[in-house]
């Protein structure tokens, strides 16, 4: 199929796609900082966001593509004349520019949301798609909710748009309602059908977007790979309209940790997936819930006894990855009810603690007790529960009292 065979290209959007959803609205210097987070994280192409929408939006493109260069730089048009201009003029100062416009092809959007034919549909997709390409080579064409399109309808789309020379063709799970299973198949019928034994089998490239609403956007973006897609549209954090997109970090993992069954390489620099994150987080109005993969406050924390006990004997037992391999600070042993003798043991060693058998017994009950009654144990309750299983409180308390 088009495109390295072993390399898959990551189109971030979070400028775009992610920033257009309620509390991501990003000012002009916040979305060039982001920008230049995304350039070092590795991305390879950066939709930089929908010109036509705002003349805010317009300038923090032109300014993204000033002074982001080793990215190809997006720019979001309707199939419509009005955006593919504005969309030109707010990319002409790329190194790498691209045009990225797009046009519904599921029956249900067509009717209700456009009013237009199916006839009509695939005449304005391949004038659309050939003014584009008057204005930069690098063209991609979305078929917006693909996966609730008809295939016959889909491939006749698709055609028309690669003929009319879009070099990129993005098959959207608009609205998240694929499964696995028929997003990978979708890539197998389209490119049989339109790509399999023509010119452009081995110069246009297939892509996923995938939205999260049934929670399958990673796993919906991974069967799209295995059925030959060799771009992926996602977001930092998988920020995105409703419950929004797929996440970037948890594909980029997924690549790396799971390169035995992909056999797949990208440019993302895994390290940097946290501290991009956490620029995002500081960005916009809310972080990644503490469970998020990767990039979560928990992700590499333990609580529970047994998995603490596991930790400590061999981090291999609980982790597939190490924190540091994706930019995160170490992995956390957090001391709580369920924490087991192990983990409170390491704790108070790390602390200058090392009790014998009956004092370390006694701390641990006293430990189980009080992890009952609080959420959090501070390091300053551990150091009291050792002194008092030690004798040292005992002692204090009898030498004030003697003094008085």
């Amino acid at each position: 199929m088009a495109g390295a065979p072993n390399n898959v290209v990551f189109f971030d959007t979070t400028l775009r796609d992610g920033e257009q959803s309620p509390g991501c609205s990003m000012t002009e210097a916040e979305k060039l900082r982001m920008a230049h987070a995304l350039e070092d994280l590795g991305v390879d192409i950066m939709e930089a966001g929908f010109a036509i929408s705002s003349e805010g939006d317009f300038q923090a493109i032109q300014r993204i593509a000033r002074e982001i260069r080793r990215p190809v730089i997006a720019s979001l048009a309707r199939a419509r004349r009005e955006d593919i201009e504005r969309a030109a003029a707010s990319i002409e100062g790329a190194a790498k520019a691209r045009i990225h416009t797009f046009l519904a092809s599921s029956d249900i959007h067509l009717e209700f949301k456009l009013k237009m034919s199916r006839e009509k549909a695939l005449a304005q997709v391949g004038e659309m798609v050939a003014l584009a390409r008057t204005y930069v080579e690098d063209i991609e064409f979305s078929a917006e909710d693909a996966t609730r399109t008809d295939m016959d309808y889909l491939c006749a789309m698709t055609q028309i748009a690669i003929e009319a020379g879009a070099t990129t063709i993005n098959l959207p799970d608009t609205t998240g309602y694929s499964t696995p299973e028929d997003y990978a198949a979708m890539y197998r019928v389209v490119y049989q059908r339109v790509l399999a034994g023509t010119p452009y089998a081995d110069t246009v490239i297939l892509s996923t977007h995938c939205h999260d609403d049934l929670g399958l956007a990673v796993a919906n973006t991974l069967a799209g790979i295995e059925g030959g897609a060799r771009q992926v549209e996602c977001t930092i954090n998988g920020i995105g309209e409703r419950a929004g997109n797929a996440a970037l970090e948890e594909i980029a993992a997924a690549l790396r940790v799971r390169a035995d069954r992909y056999k797949v390489e990208s440019n993302i620099v895994l390290e940097k997936l946290y501290p991009t994150s956490q620029l995002l987080g500081e960005t916009i109005s809310f972080r990644p819930a503490p469970n998020k993969a990767i990039v979560g406050e928990n992700a590499f924390a333990h609580e529970a006894g047994i998995h603490q006990h596991g930790m400590l004997a061999n981090p291999l037992t609980y982790e597939i990855m190490t924190p540091a391999s994706v930019g995160q600070p170490a992995n956390k042993l957090v001391l709580g009810k369920h924490s087991g003798r192990a983990a409170l043991r390491s704790r108070l060693a790390e602390l200058g603690f090392v009790l014998p058998a009956e004092q370390l017994d006694a701390a641990y009950a006293a430990f189980t007790t009080l992890a009952d009654k609080k959420k959090s144990i501070y390091d300053q309750d551990l150091v009291k529960l050792a002194n008092q299983a030690s004798g040292v409180e005992a002692a204090d308390d009898a030498a004030q009292a003697a003094q008085v």
